[in-house]
This record gives structure tokens, C-alpha cells and sequence, in this order.
């Protein structure tokens, strides 16, 4: 499968964005899709994850803020964000594995996803 981001941008403070995220290829059967971020001089971390049935997990920082979703019908990836801060600066990444286990933000460490997408930049300024 190929992962098409697309709709970052720069943002004020307070301001809302949506990242979406196309499954190209073979998109059936996916176990996990989530959205990363990597800040520059830090680690890439998991913001949201979503399993097969659609059940979502979010991490502290953006709960509340941020919802991720999916359309299968389109084959596609979403992630609103709302109420952003200058801390979600960062490269944002659609990321997808085939592999069971649980689809949790802290269960599902970077090293499980073997599909990503080439990220989308999101600035936000104070």
C-alpha cells in the first residue's frame, strides 16, 4: 500500500487544520492506520491511531483536539485538528501495518508500521 498525505499548512494558534491520508494500492486489510508527528531534535511519537473496526486512541497531548477517522469507502486516512498550539509543530506522518495486536498509541510503537507516507508539515505560531 502507498500513504498519500496531503493538507498540512501554517496555522495561528487556536486554529483548526485537517490532514488526510490515501491508502493506494491494497488498503484492504489493514490492521492499524495512525498519524505520527516527529518535531525537529525529537523523536517521531504516535498523536492518533485507529484499528480495523475504527476505535480510536489518542495520545495525552491531543485529546479532546485532535479526531482521527476513516472513510473506507475512500480509502482514506482523516485527522482533524482543532484548538492547535505551537507544540504540535511538527512533520506529521500517515502510517499503516498489516500486523495484529493492539492499535493503541501506546501499545503501537513506530517500529510496527512498515507502510508510511512522505509527511505533511504543519506550522502553528503564536
Amino acid at each position: 500500500v502507498q500513504l498519500v498525505e496531503s493538507g498540512g499548512g501554517s496555522v495561528q494558534s487556536g486554529g483548526s487544520l485537517r490532514l488526510s491520508c490515501a491508502a493506494l494500492g491494497y488498503p484492504q486489510s489493514i490492521y492499524c492506520m495512525g498519524w505520527f508527528r516527529q518535531a525537529p531534535g525529537k523523536e517521531r511519537e504516535g498523536v492518533a491511531i485507529i484499528d480495523y473496526d475504527g476505535t480510536p486512541s489518542y495520545a495525552d497531548s491531543v485529546k479532546g483536539r485532535f479526531t482521527i477517522s476513516q472513510d473506507n469507502a475512500k480509502n482514506t486516512l482523516y485527522l482533524q485538528m482543532n484548538s492547535l498550539k505551537p507544540e504540535d509543530t511538527a512533520m506529521y506522518y500517515c502510517a499503516a501495518t498489516y500486523t495484529r495486536g493492539l492499535c493503541t498509541v501506546v501499545a503501537a510503537s513506530t517500529s510496527r508500521f512498515g507502510y508510511w507516507g512522505q509527511g505533511t508539515r504543519l506550522t502553528v505560531s503564536s
